[in-house]
């Protein structure tokens, strides 16, 4: 049986759900196992090196770190013409597909009716969440995957603009900050064909990144997430290896940029193309890595992913599952060195 017709096949064996194919449980001769990045570390995958940063390593470099967190204390209170005003706006948006949408606010059309459980449930009920001057703002969108993202003139810019940003008050240039989670709608091939998807999606990252900078002037810090887990999935919408491959997509679109500034603002990954954050992008880092194997628990936060966190397809998150999302966004806000100085009350960065 091929890699492609076994991809989505789902078997009960020992009373533990296994996928067949690529990496997995049980792995056969040669098979690749799926580690999460932070614990792969210097490990490979297929030939790629984990971690979320280079060289394997799970912490930005030194000279990416100071850039984030300079550009971090620049957060400040905009007006809707984007100057600098006591009585601004931060605005933090959301831009993603269907699972972004039920993990940031859940329950809500737009912005303001979010589930208790989301993202943007739990921030709104934490007290030391900066109530004052933060704006959060949900602007993915159900059945908006990586493609209808990637150029500052698809239509779903003018939508967050029109029906999200604007019955809040806000303009398109009070958003500094973004946090994206993307993914491509019926991937085929894995890696390491030269046709993955994993590569696509990196390209398609990149051009998410620029046009968010050209619809987004102020834009200064972008944090990537990849998917949660899918071997659960029974449908090809982005089903296993594919939802674990998306990091390396991640993985590589952050590195980029790390290695353009390295090189003097020349590009070094053609295909995630110019990155450099003093003209063409914003900062980017890692948000919160969402990827567990399954039942199986993840070093350090113990995650794991039950078939209950999941709606019947598999690849949607249930309330359970979107709660986990929530509850691990809210943690990085509210810890990272490049968010707490305006996401928390009276927090410094770093």
């Amino acid at each position: 049986m091929t890699s492609s017709h076994c991809s989505l096949l789902i078997a009960i064996a020992a009373g533990a759900l296994v996928a067949c194919g690529d990496a997995g449980s049980p792995p056969g001769p040669g098979a690749a196992a799926r580690l999460p990045l932070p614990e792969l570390g210097a490990g490979t995958y297929k030939g790629f090196t984990g971690g979320l940063y280079p060289a394997g390593s799970n912490t930005e470099p030194a000279a990416h770190a100071t850039a984030g967190v300079t550009r971090a204390q620049n957060v400040v209170p905009l007006d809707t013409a984007g100057a600098p005003a006591s009585g601004g706006k931060i605005a933090v948006l959301s831009i993603g597909m269907s699972n972004t949408t039920q993990e940031f606010c859940s329950g809500g059309s737009t912005t303001t009716a979010c589930s208790t459980w989301s993202f943007m449930g739990q921030a709104a009920g934490d007290t030391a969440v900066n109530h004052s001057t933060l704006a959060i703002v949900n602007g993915a969108r159900g059945g908006q995957d990586a493609q209808t993202w990637d150029a500052a003139t698809d239509a779903n810019y003018d939508s967050v603009r029109l029906n999200r940003l604007a019955p809040l008050g806000l303009t398109e240039r009070q958003v500094q900050v973004a946090w994206v989670k993307q993914a491509d709608a019926g991937p085929r091939d894995s890696l390491p064909s030269p046709q993955a998807d994993a590569y696509q999606l990196e390209t398609r990252l990149g051009n998410i990144v620029r046009a968010l900078k050209t619809r987004y002037p102020n834009l200064k810090l972008v944090f990537l997430s990849s998917r949660i887990y899918a071997g659960y999935a029974t449908t090809t919408l982005n089903p296993e290896p594919y939802a674990y491959e998306s990091a390396f997509a991640v993985k590589w679109v952050v590195q980029a940029q790390i290695d353009q500034m390295a090189n003097g603002g020349t590009v070094t990954d053609t295909r995630a193309g110019d990155l450099n954050y003093s003209t063409a992008a914003p900062w980017i880092g890692w948000g919160p890595y969402l990827w567990a194997d399954g039942a199986t628990p993840r070093q350090g936060d113990g995650l794991v992913w039950q078939p209950g966190d999941f709606a019947p397809d598999g690849t949607h998150p249930s309330q359970s599952g979107q709660q986990k999302v929530g509850t691990m966004l809210l943690a990085f806000f509210k810890s990272s060195p490049f968010t707490k100085c305006w996401f928390v009350n009276s927090g410094t960065c770093p």
